[in-house]
């Protein structure tokens, strides 16, 4: 929590033209979540006064994305002190400091950003307050110039560096707190003799030391600042996201047996004591409740698994799963849309979607639900305690009691009443020495075909 008035503006209007997508940049998913929204939900723990999001034209999936925060349309991208320019109209009236950061990089933590706005509180109370950090290469980045008396004089951007600027370590991770009140004016003397012909935010710094202002500086982790550019810059992110989360999970009570190989999504919960194999993967709205074994090879989006249950190996729960206490989901089982009650088991090869299983039934395995018919989706029911014989077809709609029995191999097209026992199977025949006869002659004929030949 910040204790002085903070607003920000983050910069969104970026093409991402290395990305290669029709999707804009910062709409690219890390952990299941737009990489936008990473940094809207860190902004949203320090209680800033506004938030204002800069936008490209047509960007109108980026401004549902961050609502109910504003945007503002930079219709022209002729730079970074153009686009923090485009947005300070929507700061009219606010005094205080701005945070300026770029949605294209979602890892910086709340942390960092606190000692930011500590550093404008301390005195000399400086204008200008930049993040740095020392990338392993620091070749594109602006670098940071140092004075003697250790204040920050200047940013450099790379391409207007001299070979000795450009072996400094220490670059511009590109996030500035700023006095909202010197920012217009510091703005409106930007201009565009540089190497690109853009309006630099950085330019503000060394018109701010011309001033007579103190400008400070804060370092950060290379790992929260990356920056996301193309597809392999969000490779880089997603690990670092799931290294994080994989940490999380752990310190919270879950034993993953394989953590390099778990993936988790950004809302996944998991309770205490909980068990995870390896090569699980979890996609967005998984909620785990305390001592899961969820074994080797699952895959789990948009469920919900109660304390105890069983899952796995090599099981894969749809959204609209819920898992009661004790059930067991066992190897190759998609569920769908189903409700598995209490000490329930679907222990092998089965496919249960659009359904409810009561509590203790037993699905064999090779069991369906035929919930589709090409039309429309129907429910199937199956009663506490019910047993479903392997290799059953359920044809939904249909309903099978409380303690029902069907038999193995059958197809179900009608409601079978409570304690029955149900078949649909074709009688069986058997021909004595039939398969020896036509044993003799099969081969006899393979044998004579070889011949001739030959």
């Amino acid at each position: 929590m910040t204790k002085e008035k903070t607003a920000a503006i983050v910069l969104a209007a970026g093409l991402g033209t290395r990305m290669q997508s029709r999707l804009p940049k910062v709409l690219h998913p890390l952990a299941g979540r737009p990489m936008v929204g990473h940094l809207m939900e860190t902004l949203a723990g320090l209680d800033l006064e506004r938030i204002v999001v800069v936008v490209g034209n047509g960007m109108e999936a980026v401004a549902e994305a961050v609502a109910p925060h504003p945007t503002v349309v930079q219709k022209e991208r002729l730079g970074t002190g153009h686009a923090v320019r485009t947005a300070c109209e929507a700061m009219d009236g606010f005094d205080g400091t701005v945070l300026v950061l770029y949605a294209d990089t979602p890892l910086i933590s709340a942390e960092t950003l606190t000692r930011m706005l500590e550093a404008r509180r301390r005195a000399p109370a400086p204008a200008v307050v930049v993040l740095g950090f020392r990338p392993s290469d620091p070749g594109p980045y602006g670098r940071l110039i140092i004075g003697e008396d250790g204040t920050l004089q200047a940013i450099v951007e790379a391409g207007d560096a001299t070979p000795g600027r450009a072996a400094i370590a220490l670059c511009n991770a590109g996030v500035m707190a700023i006095d909202s009140g010197l920012l217009p004016g510091l703005l409106a003397r930007v201009g565009t003799d540089n190497a690109r012909g853009e309006y630099y935010l950085t330019d503000i710094v060394a018109m701010a030391r011309g001033d007579g202002l103190a400008c400070a500086l804060v370092e950060g982790d290379e790992a929260e600042l990356i920056g996301v550019n193309s597809r392999a810059d969000l490779a880089r992110a997603e690990a670092v996201v799931q290294q994080r989360l994989r940490a999380a999970a752990m310190a919270g009570g879950a034993t993953l047996a394989d953590p390099e190989t778990v993936y988790f999504s950004h809302d996944t919960r998991l309770g205490r004591d909980v068990t995870v194999g390896p090569h699980v993967v979890f996609g967005p709205g998984v909620a785990v409740g305390d001592d899961v074994d969820i074994r080797a090879f699952c895959h789990i989006e948009g469920a919900r698994i109660a304390a105890g249950a069983r899952i796995g190996p090599f099981a894969r729960l749809r959204p609209g799963a819920d898992i009661a206490a004790e059930a067991h989901i066992g190897n190759f089982v998609e569920i769908k849309n189903t409700t598995v009650e209490t000490g329930a088991k679907i222990n092998h090869l089965a496919y249960v979607g659009d359904s409810r299983v009561g509590a203790r039934a037993n699905v064999g395995a090779g069991t369906i639900t035929c919930n589709y018919d090409g039309f429309a989706k129907h429910h199937t029911d199956i009663g506490a305690g019910a047993f479903i014989g392997s290799n059953t077809a359920l044809v939904a709609p249909v309903k099978v009691g409380d303690g029902a029995i069907i038999g193995a191999g059958s197809v179900i097209t009608r409601d079978v009443a409570a304690d029955s026992l149900a078949l649909s199977r074709a009688d069986q025949e058997e021909r004595k020495g039939r398969a020896k006869r036509l044993r003799g002659r099969k081969t006899a004929a393979k044998a004579a075909s070889a011949k001739g030949g030959g």
